[in-house]
């Protein structure tokens, strides 16, 4: 009996230290309770309670959690019946609240969220439920947050998850979209040809206006050199009429032989000439060039001594043909 009583008391410590010491573990909230009625909240750490007296009512979760919205099938504006599903990310702020506030804190903001999820897609059409998902986001997020605010909990986001139109309605969503993209392609089609068309235009407007300039280049050169030409021969011919207006005659000869040179070898270049025929009288154009070369002789001849005449070739005798 001794040994007994001891044991019992080391027993009935050991169930007071256990029961009055509280150990909270990281991302949890522990909500005290004395006979019952909530009187404070136990933060991450060690802390101690009345023997008896206190016990802990709710072990909260106040780290960020993920609510899965099961799928359901919603009526659009424009009759279009869609399967739509969502995820919700919460996170408790005020754990008395989210404890004593609301019986099922995640099963209340499950059934808000499907409700309001049917009244936003409700509103909207097809296209823009299909189009504009941030939007519907953005709506889900403020009505659900207001709504949970007084349960201490924060709605930290809204995704819609998946949409899934009628089968028909997809089909015919994939028959509008290659149409489209058909249209799309001919009319890229189109402008490329209009743009290669405008740039062939271009180029042989280009070469046109350099083609044009290039004539009138050249046309611009040939006339200079044809006026070149003309007063080197009103030149030449000025000093041939000065040289007979003063007596000098062998002038007159070098113009007649450079003329008749002039002819007789255009006549040996023709192709279609197989036999030159020379004429007989060479003796004449003998003596011409060698008027010629006295004409020379006597214009470099200016402020030098006179050289004496060069005899004339003799003159060739006539040959029968």
């Amino acid at each position: 009996m001794d040994v007994v009583a001891p044991l019992v008391f080391v027993v009935l410590a050991a169930v007071i230290l256990m029961g009055a010491v509280k150990i909270v573990p990281q991302g949890r909230e522990f909500t005290v309770e004395r006979f019952g009625r909530y009187t404070r909240t136990l933060k991450p750490g060690i802390s101690f309670l009345t023997p008896f007296v206190e016990g802990i009512g709710r072990r909260i979760n106040m780290m960020e959690q993920v609510l899965d919205v099961p799928s359901q099938e919603v009526i659009t504006k424009d009759n279009v019946g869609v399967k739509v599903d969502a995820i919700v990310f919460i996170q408790v702020i005020d754990a008395a609240a989210a404890a004593y506030r609301v019986t099922n804190l995640d099963f209340a903001i499950t059934q808000l969220t499907m409700t309001n999820l049917r009244t936003v897609v409700g509103s909207m059409e097809l296209d823009e439920v299909l189009s504009q998902r941030d939007q519907i986001n953005s709506r889900l997020l403020g009505v659900i947050d207001e709504a949970t605010s007084p349960w201490g909990v924060k709605v930290a986001r809204i995704e819609i998850k998946d949409l899934q139109p009628p089968p028909d309605i997809t089909n015919a969503m994939a028959r509008q979209m290659k149409a489209e993209r058909e249209r799309r392609a001919v009319i890229t089609e189109a402008d490329g040809e209009k743009q290669a068309q405008i740039t062939r235009a271009e180029g042989a407007k280009q070469a046109a206006i350099l083609e044009a300039e290039g004539r009138r280049e050249a046309a611009y050169r040939d006339a200079e050199a044809r006026e070149r030409e003309a007063e080197a021969e009103a030149k030449a011919t000025s000093m041939v009429s000065d040289a007979i207006g003063s007596g000098n005659v062998n002038a007159l000869n070098y113009f007649v032989a450079q003329k008749y040179v002039d002819a007789f070898a255009k006549l040996a270049e023709s192709p279609n000439q197989k036999t030159v025929i020379i004429p007989a009288e060479m003796s004449a154009l003998v003596g011409t060039i060698a008027g010629v070369g006295e004409l020379v002789r006597t214009a470099q001849g200016d402020g030098e001594a006179a050289r004496p005449p060069r005899p004339r070739a003799p003159a060739v005798p006539p040959t029968g043909a």
